[in-house]
């Protein structure tokens, strides 16, 4: 069969490229055409255009870049139209997806959504776009289900594909001195610093989060580098002062002692791992104070939504200052209640989500859909 995939973000693309390779081992004449990442490329399949010519966040960025989602609108109904898909698997990213989905609707393919827009935090409006033109939703956080049966809207839970990701890393059995010696590091312990996977964030947010490195000499901080992003981007800042690793998100936070992450998939992959965290996001004035007024949840951080309470700070907009860093990093790094503290809520964090397995179920959960399809086609002939 036929999957055509849209991600349009680095978390989608781990995700997608999960789900690519359950797709494959489950339906060997799987052909796959996709919008992603270099993790999606590796899995297989065929790219069409990459994310960082598609990544946007913020409600001014959207507007200054236009131009671009237009084109990018027009190319992705052309290919989807010459390759007609048999699934057309969204995965995230509302604003440009849900404007896909509507138009496939219009073909004979079925349209699966593969991790939840967050309405349930903002723009619920959208959930009557879901319901009209998503045929399948498959979630990954258990409350998504209460939230949706709200409006009448029935989806299938699979589980979170973290705990796939996070079991299956690269590194797993690494030591830090090991971890030290193979990427020219010092002996001193590791704080790791996690600012976005767009270059928006990280313009905001890397120079303040940098900006408490001289209090602490007995640490060393290591940048966490985005794949899509231009090395050049954090050297502006790092000034090659603070080493910035690619492609070892997991193996830095494996041997960190604390971490500074903007909100985002990053801050569940964190307390997964069990490192101490605190929050950090700051946008352009406008897209804070559109959001702010239109957001419908309590906290930003994926790990306080679902727990239900804030086991992390969150420093959002002005309260993101070197001045707050520090005292949080304070208290993430000495105190020793709010270790243990973290540490407890992190293994609860765990069983809520489930066990391992969430990306095979979402494959298989598609690929059933898609044969009880045709099998009904069939039948009716």
């Amino acid at each position: 069969m036929r999957y055509y995939i849209i991600a349009g973000e680095a978390s989608g693309d781990l995700h997608g490229s999960r789900l690519i390779k359950e797709l494959q081992l489950a339906d060997r004449e799987a052909e796959i055409r996709f919008w992603g990442g270099d993790l999606m490329i590796e899995a297989g399949g065929q790219i069409v255009r990459h994310i960082n010519k598609s990544s946007f966040m913020g409600f001014w960025e959207v507007v200054k870049n236009a131009g671009t989602i237009l084109s990018g609108f027009r190319l992705c109904k052309k290919d989807i139209s010459q390759f007609m898909p048999d699934a057309l698997i969204l995965i995230d990213y509302p604003g440009f997806n849900l404007r896909i989905a509507k138009f496939a609707s219009k073909l004979d393919t079925k349209v699966f959504y593969y991790i939840s827009p967050k309405v349930w935090a903002w723009n619920q409006s959208r959930v009557k776009v879901i319901k009209r033109y998503v045929d399948h939703m498959l979630t990954i956080f258990p409350f998504e289900t209460g939230f949706y049966k709200k409006f009448g809207y029935k989806v299938e839970y699979v589980g979170n594909p973290l705990i796939d990701a996070i079991e299956s890393r690269p590194g797993r059995g690494e030591s830090f001195v090991e971890f030290n010696k193979r990427n020219k590091l010092s002996a001193r312990p590791v704080i790791a610093v996690l600012a976005g996977s767009r270059v928006q964030e990280i313009e905001k947010c890397l120079p303040l989060m940098l900006s408490v490195t001289g209090h602490y000499p007995d640490y060393q901080f290591v940048v966490a580098g985005a794949p899509s992003v231009d090395p050049a981007i954090y050297e502006k800042y790092t000034r090659s002062k603070v080493p910035v690793l690619f492609n070892q998100t997991y193996e830095i936070l494996q041997q960190s002692a604390a971490a500074m992450v903007v909100s985002g998939t990053a801050t569940l992959e964190t307390a997964l791992l069990g490192v101490p965290l605190v929050v950090c996001y700051r946008g352009s004035f406008l897209s804070y104070a559109i959001a702010k007024k239109f957001i419908k949840v309590r906290y930003i951080s994926l790990v306080n939504l679902i727990i239900g309470k804030e086991v992390v700070k969150e420093l959002v907009q002005n309260e993101l200052s070197t001045e707050n860093l520090k005292y949080e990093l304070d208290r993430l790094l000495f105190d020793k209640k709010v270790r243990e503290m973290m540490a407890e809520e992190f293994n609860y964090l765990k069983s809520l989500l489930g066990g391992a397995g969430a990306s095979r179920r979402a494959a298989k959960k598609i690929i059933g859909h898609l044969t009880y399809k045709n099998n009904d086609m069939g039948a009716s002939l």
